[in-house]
């Protein structure tokens, strides 16, 4: 088991879920859970920001240990897309639309 499966194991045992609720409530199979789990694969950047939202925690806390809050994780983010807003085309501008609204086709 890789540390990422480690981390969400234990946010599933402390919040009382199971891995089918986590897939559900991420809009994946209870399979891939199992895969990230074990270690076999990583989930792509927008399952592992949606597990985090589930699981109340960060990306960044699931990949490396770093504890984060949440809400200082969204607003680095945030400013980080103002500050690098008018260098990004509109593709650009798109896609991180695309992923915030849950259509990343990565």
């Amino acid at each position: 088991m890789g540390e990422l499966g480690v981390r969400v194991k234990d946010l599933l045992g402390k919040k009382g879920m199971t891995q089918k609720q986590l897939a559900d409530r991420v809009g994946c199979t209870d399979a891939a859970i199992s895969h990230y789990i074990k270690g076999d694969r990583i989930p792509r950047s927008n399952v592992l920001t949606k597990i985090a939202i589930v699981l109340d925690t960060t990306s960044e806390y699931l990949l490396n240990g770093t504890p984060t809050d949440s809400t200082e994780e969204l607003d680095y983010a945030t400013r980080l897309i103002a500050r690098n807003a008018h260098h990004m085309s509109k593709a650009d501008k798109k896609r991180i639309i695309d992923i915030l609204m849950g259509d990343d086709d990565e």
